[in-house]
């Protein structure tokens, strides 16, 4: 007897992929991958743990993310203070530094993969969230800055998703936003009655923040704030000014939002947003920036460095919302057999028809038999085949085999007998020219 209270269930945040869903997962996978790849980024994978002070040096140890968000525990082996990494950029820029990636010249970077943090599950936030990102590192120009924008436009366009702006800032260097730190406490401090609980507690430790909050009450003060643009010097400006210039060339367009800000020490210059309306009060799907002080920061040669991550449980949400999922990618042949004999050739048969490159479910039954014909073309039927391959003892007599055509318009139902070896070049020709004549038979994979 199974005890009910024994039942183990996922942690709450950390979700089950199911099928249903997983087409769609695969279609954003494979859309930015061929994106990046059409830029020249290429594929890096980093372990899922590594040390804690990876983090703690990279975000900063005062920051909401290491205080509060990280998993973090003890090696029981040896001691060592190890955590999930909460996102990607700390972990690739380790590995550049450890193999050496940037000796012969920059890299442009891709990754995907699972990230962690300790929040309180809410829509589109999880405690096991999975991110797209890329990094370009070794470059100082305000072109590959443009490059990364550029890139996520083609990435939404192919993706089919209209509802997503673009907000764009520089946030200067570290002496320009020290100089804009001090006027912006000064400031604040003289508002400092009608700020919050919040807003009180970074004043001093990440005034900066205080900028971004999300509560009404405050927008007047905030909008009246010091900008940082009004400190920047000339070269940060000039940088500011390249990137513009190059949207504008390609016809992106973005708003300058000045109060897009990074809470984290390592950014630089340009920071950029896509914004989305689509998904409640978290409207963030993909933020970047510059992050040139982070090399030197884990002891390498100053080096320049850019990039963005997307989270991709957001992405699938908007994928869902506009609509355009294609069903789930349906099988080619769905082999059905009556009889010992005719079971071992339907495994031939579907052997040699993968051998085509074709996808093909094999009927299998239970311990009483695979079940009557009838049984078994409805689960041909419900398969999503384009074609049934059905053998029964005088079709293993006569060495031959019925091709059902199953996607076939009402009343057409045709069926063909066909020599057992020439199934495969039958469908392989069915399904090539079945339709139209002109898509060529490479491997067919509708991907």
């Amino acid at each position: 007897m199974s005890n009910k209270a024994d039942k183990i269930t996922a942690i709450k945040g950390m979700n089950d992929l199911l099928p249903a869903d997983a087409h769609l997962w695969e279609i954003f996978e494979n859309t930015a991958q061929s994106v990046v790849q059409s830029y020249g980024f290429q594929q890096i994978r980093t372990p899922i743990v590594e040390e804690t002070r990876l983090f703690s040096r990279a975000i900063g140890a005062v920051t909401d993310i290491v205080e509060k968000e990280m998993y973090s525990f003890e090696d029981s082996m040896n001691g060592d203070q190890l955590t999930l990494r909460p996102e990607g950029t700390a972990g690739v820029v380790r590995a550049v530094l450890e193999h050496n990636l940037v000796y012969e010249g920059p890299k442009r970077l891709w990754y995907k993969g699972p990230m962690f943090r300790h929040e309180r599950p809410q829509r589109g936030r999880y405690r096991q969230f999975h991110q797209f990102g890329a990094e370009a590192v070794g470059f100082t120009g305000p072109d590959v800055d443009a490059e990364m924008i550029v890139m996520c436009r083609r990435l939404w366009d192919d993706l089919g998703l209209e509802n997503i702006r673009l907000e764009i800032n520089s946030i200067g260097d570290a002496e320009e936003r020290a100089r804009h730190r001090v006027d912006l406490i000064a400031y604040l401090q003289q508002h400092e009655e009608h700020l919050d609980a919040d807003a009180k507690r970074r004043l001093h430790t990440n005034p900066l923040r205080i900028l971004d909050t999300k509560n009404p009450d405050l927008q007047g003060i905030v909008n009246s704030a010091p900008k940082l643009l009004d400190y920047l010097g000339a070269e940060s400006l000039a940088h500011f000014e390249g990137v513009k210039k190059i949207l504008d060339a390609n016809a992106i367009q973005y708003t300058v939002n000045t109060r897009l800000v990074r809470g984290i020490d390592y950014y630089n210059r340009t920071v950029f947003e896509w914004v989305t309306d689509e998904l409640g009060a978290q409207g963030t799907v993909c933020a970047g920036g510059r992050y040139d002080p982070l090399i030197e920061m884990f002891g390498g040669k100053p080096t320049p460095a850019v990039g963005f991550a997307m989270g991709i449980e957001r992405l699938i949400e908007l994928m869902k919302g506009a609509g355009d999922t294609a069903a789930p990618r349906q099988c080619d042949v769905y082999l059905v057999h009556q009889g010992e004999a005719a079971r071992m050739q339907a495994f031939i048969i579907g052997e040699r028809l993968r051998d085509a490159g074709l996808d093909v479910i094999l009927h299998c039954g239970g311990a009483s038999g695979p079940g009557s014909f009838k049984s078994q073309m409805k689960k041909a039927d419900g398969s999503g085949a384009t074609f049934a391959v059905i053998i029964g003892e005088d079709e293993v007599a006569n060495n031959t085999a019925v091709v059902k055509a199953m996607r076939a318009a009402e009343g057409e139902g045709q069926q063909q007998t066909v020599a057992f070896e020439g199934v495969v070049d039958y469908v392989v020709d069915q399904i090539t020219c079945g339709d139209d004549c002109d898509h060529d038979h490479g491997h067919h994979h509708h991907h």
